[in-house]
C-alpha cells in the first residue's frame, strides 16, 4: 500500500474533495511512527474551521433501561444482564438541577437522553415540558436523545426550542446487522432526514470497537457525510460486563487517534467530538484526541462515569487550547475549574 503524503490529503479535505477508499484505508493501516504526522495534518483541517476552541457538552440519563431494543453494546438493552441503576424519566426539578451544573460547567449543549425504542405519548410531552423549563432558566442548546422519532414528534421538538437532536448510525449499514436485530439501519436514516426536515441540528456518529472492519468504518463516516450531519459522536465500545460485547478488546490508543484522524478528513467542517470510552481507550493520550476533534462530553456517559471534570480543563489548558463558551467565543481563563 503506497502511504499518502498526509498535507495534501489535509490540502484536499479543505477543498472538500472526498478521499479514495485507497486513501481512507492508508489513514486508519499508516504505521505508528506516522501517527504524529496524521495528527498534525487533520489539525490543519480542523483548525481552518474551529481554530484552537474546545467545544463542551454535557450528558443526563434522563431514562435508563428498560429498553426493548437488542443493541449488542448497550447496557441498557433487554439482553443485557449488566447490573446498572434503571429508572423512569426524571423528574423536571432533577433535570433542572443537571441543567444548572452544565451551565456551571460553562457546557454549551445540554444533551438529554432516554432510553427505549421511541418514547410515548405522556413521556414526550413530558419531555417536551422539560425542555421549555431548561430553555427558559438557562444559555444552553439542547439535544434530545429520543430513539426513533416520526416527522410530527422532531416538528413538536422544534416548536418546542430543541436545538440537536442526536440518533447514532453508530456502524455501517452493512455491519448494523451484527449489532442490532430489532431496527434496521434505515429507521436510523429516516429518523435524521425527519429532524433535518423539521429544521432541527442533526448529531449522529458510531461506535468503534465492536468487530467491524476498516470498510465500516469509512462506510460510516461516508453515510454521514452524505446526511451531511452537523455534529458527529465518537464513541469507543466499553465492552461492559453483561452485554453481548463485553469479551471485545479491539481498540489501543493510536487506533483511536487514527479513526478521529479519519473522520476529519472525510467531515471536515463537522463538530466531532470524543464521546463514550474516551477515558477508557484514549487513556493517556487523551490530549492527542483534540487535535483531529473540536469537542468533547464533560461529566459522566450514559451508565459509565467520565474522567474528574478539573482533569478535562486541565488537559484543555496544558495542551493549549482554549474553552469555547456557550455564546461561541473563546473563554480563556479556566483558573476557578483547575485545581492549583
Amino acid at each position: 500500500m503506497n502511504l499518502p503524503n498526509w498535507n495534501l490529503l489535509a490540502d484536499r479535505s479543505l477543498s472538500g474533495e472526498l478521499l479514495t477508499r485507497e486513501e481512507a484505508h492508508a489513514v486508519l493501516l499508516a504505521p505508528d511512527t506516522m501517527l504524529l504526522e496524521q495528527l498534525a495534518a487533520a489539525y490543519r483541517v480542523r483548525h481552518h474551521y474551529w481554530g484552537n476552541r474546545v467545544r463542551l457538552h454535557f450528558l443526563l440519563n434522563a431514562q435508563s433501561g428498560l429498553c426493548p431494543e437488542d443493541c449488542h453494546y448497550c447496557s441498557q438493552s433487554k439482553i443485557s444482564s449488566a447490573e446498572i441503576e434503571k429508572y423512569p424519566l426524571l423528574s423536571q426539578e432533577k433535570i433542572l438541577g443537571a441543567a444548572e451544573r452544565a451551565a456551571h460547567l460553562k457546557a454549551g449543549t445540554f444533551c438529554m437522553v432516554i432510553s427505549g425504542r421511541s418514547p410515548s405519548e405522556s413521556v414526550f410531552g413530558r419531555v417536551l415540558e422539560a425542555v421549555q423549563e431548561v430553555k427558559a432558566n438557562y444559555d444552553l442548546k439542547i439535544c434530545a436523545c429520543l430513539g426513533l422519532l416520526s416527522q410530527e414528534q422532531t416538528q413538536r421538538l422544534a416548536d418546542a426550542g430543541v436545538d440537536r437532536v442526536n440518533h447514532n448510525l453508530n456502524t455501517s449499514e452493512t455491519y448494523h446487522g451484527e449489532i442490532c436485530t430489532t431496527h434496521e439501519f434505515s429507521d436510523r436514516q429516516t429518523t435524521i432526514k425527519n429532524v433535518k426536515a423539521a429544521g432541527i441540528t442533526t448529531c449522529s456518529g458510531g461506535i468503534f470497537g465492536m468487530g467491524e472492519s476498516d470498510d465500516d468504518v469509512i462506510d460510516l463516516a461516508l453515510s454521514l457525510r452524505e446526511l451531511n450531519v452537523t455534529s458527529v459522536p465518537v464513541n469507543f465500545l466499553i465492552p461492559i460486563p453483561g452485554t453481548p460485547f463485553e469479551g471485545l478488546q479491539k481498540l489501543n490508543p493510536r487506533r483511536c487517534l487514527r479513526i478521529l484522524c479519519l473522520f476529519r478528513f472525510l467531515l471536515p467542517s463537522q463538530e466531532i467530538r470524543i464521546a463514550g470510552g474516551r477515558e477508557v481507550h484514549l487513556r493517556s493520550l487523551q490530549p492527542l484526541g483534540l487535535y483531529p476533534a473540536n469537542s468533547i462530553f464533560i461529566g459522566d456517559y450514559l451508565t459509565t462515569p467520565g474522567q474528574a471534570v478539573n482533569q478535562d480543563f486541565q488537559m484543555i489548558q496544558d495542551a493549549g487550547f482554549v474553552l469555547e463558551a456557550p455564546d461561541g467565543k473563546p473563554l480563556e481563563d479556566l483558573r476557578s475549574f483547575v485545581q492549583p
